[in-house]
């Protein structure tokens, strides 16, 4: 039998503000780089800044790579591109003014206290404190089988080896986490976690796949680490506090 925590209605609408800031991020990444595209087919290298390009395409100052103007078609279509772009970003902005004041009081708890250490920002400690930190685990296994940073083991017979991560449960999550593992061992090289690592990764070389299944087990236990944190009021071993 497997034990299901459910969210409250409150936990879970309250991770949408963070969904939904990094749908929006992504949205308008992509409209800027499908404006560049459309306009690498003519020759025109352009810089599609967020800002003063729809004005001077509007203007028709954006011409192809022997100076003549972008057909009529091409043209409307960027215009239309533009008019998404300022869109989302407009709502973009809108969610960045009321974001903060929009969580819980527990996840802002949770956030302030995450971002006290170095090397974790504002928004991935508002990431963490809602996709995850909403729970209630009872130990250091669960959590990182919560995340899906655990090994999967096989056992046949004499055979016995590790397939991997199992990549069970959020996977923003885990790629948050991964992500915050190598911003720890830059912002805090004195602490238990990044000596772990050195050793573990001393004398590889330019062997990468030993750093990236050593940064693994960093997030995972980076994971261990914070849910401590957060319960105990332990710091991790070696971290440091931001200055006040």
């Amino acid at each position: 039998m497997h034990v299901v925590h459910v969210p409250s209605p409150q936990d879970e609408a309250s991770r949408h503000l963070m969904r939904d800031r990094g749908q929006l991020q992504k949205e308008v990444l992509q409209h800027c780089d499908r404006m560049r595209k459309l306009l690498a087919t003519f020759g025109c290298w352009d810089e599609v800044d967020h800002k003063h390009f729809a004005g001077r395409l509007a203007r028709d100052e954006v011409k192809c790579h022997d100076g003549a103007p972008l057909p009529p078609e091409m043209r409307e279509r960027l215009l239309r591109e533009c008019e998404r772009l300022a869109l989302a970003q407009q709502q973009l902005a809108a969610l960045e003014k009321t974001r903060q004041a929009s969580l819980p009081a527990p996840a802002r708890q949770r956030r302030d206290d995450l971002a006290r250490l170095k090397g974790i920002g504002e928004v991935g400690a508002s990431r963490l404190a809602l996709e995850l930190f909403w729970r209630e685990f009872s130990n250091r296994r669960q959590v990182g089988a919560c995340t899906g940073l655990v090994p999967q083991p096989y056992d046949s017979g004499e055979s016995q080896v590790d397939q991997g991560i199992s990549k069970q449960g959020n996977r923003r999550v885990r790629a948050l986490l991964v992500e915050m593992a190598w911003c720890w061992l830059r912002y805090q090289p004195d602490s238990a976690l990044t000596r772990w690592f050195n050793e573990r990764t001393q004398g590889t070389g330019p062997n990468r796949r030993a750093r990236r299944i050593a940064i693994v087990a960093v997030a995972r236990r980076l994971a261990i680490a914070l849910w401590r944190y957060l319960k105990d009021g332990e710091i991790p071993e070696g971290a440091r506090l931001k200055s006040a």
